[in-house]
């Protein structure tokens, strides 16, 4: 499809983050008025993100805070996709979360039952406030036997200085001290996520545009899940790596500002 089919049979707009619509607070050119745009011509402004260390409503004060934020918008990360599917089929299981207060917090609000010991299931989030005795603790856990769930894969996340280290990079400690990966990752570019999300908006694949910077996260979990896709050249893709990546977007733009021009 072109671009301008994709902006007329998309009713939802999946935007991620970093890199796509800003760097830490700082909006990635005129994206207040792109966002107004996408809003005025009906769609649905989804901010859709890997990251896992901060709650919806966390980042709800934030896009409030940069002047993104309009009543009708959402907030969707990869742990509450991974909070939704525990609800959904591990109902009466304990868990044990490594994440940040408020989003393990979260994980209870959804009818989790969060436990620091003898856990089923273990869950390993974006936590930036991970300490040693957390690793030590999940690392048992995961040798003992319980199931292990990442929230997504991302290795490091974006940001205008040098890129920390996101769960992918806790994942390959984990691998190397406990001898396993993960039996489930929720977030892009695996179908977790996405099914979680269609359920909750109630759209079809074919009505649902995935716009992302990068090809093996944003514009792979499009594909996998028969997302419309685009790739934005404004964080951590370029020309060059489009070239050499198997992944493929239906589009590409310098950044999503460029799209007010197909609405």
């Amino acid at each position: 499809m072109t671009i301008q089919e994709i902006t007329a049979v998309s009713k939802v707009f999946l935007l991620d983050m970093d890199g796509t619509i800003y760097f830490d607070e700082t909006p990635i050119g005129d994206m207040k008025n792109t966002l107004q745009a996408l809003r005025k011509a009906g769609k649905k402004l989804v901010y859709f993100t890997n990251n896992s260390s901060k709650t919806p409503d966390e980042y709800e004060r934030k896009l409030k805070k940069i002047g993104f934020w309009e009543e009708g918008d959402l907030v969707y990360t990869s742990a509450m996709a991974t909070a939704e599917y525990l609800r959904e089929f591990y109902p009466d299981k304990r868990v044990y979360v490594v994440a940040t207060d408020a989003v393990k917090e979260s994980f209870q609000a959804y009818g989790v039952t969060v436990v620091e010991e003898n856990p089923d299931i273990c869950v390993l989030a974006y936590d930036t406030t991970l300490t040693f005795e957390k690793l030590r603790k999940i690392n048992k856990y995961i040798v003992e036997g319980a199931l292990y769930i990442a929230t997504h894969p991302d290795d490091v996340c974006p940001s205008k200085d040098v890129f920390p280290p996101d769960v992918g990079s806790f994942i390959a400690l984990l691998k190397v001290s406990s001898g396993k990966a993960p039996d489930v990752i929720c977030g892009k570019p695996y179908t977790t996520m996405g099914e979680c999300i269609q359920r909750k908006l109630g759209v079809k694949g074919n009505q649902i545009t995935m716009v992302g910077d990068r090809l093996h996260t944003d514009i792979r979990f499009g594909v996998n899940n028969g997302f419309h896709t685009v790739l934005v050249l404004s964080g951590e893709s370029t020309e060059e790596t489009l070239k050499n990546s198997p992944d493929t977007p239906e589009a590409v733009l310098p950044s999503l500002n460029e799209i007010t021009e197909y609405l």
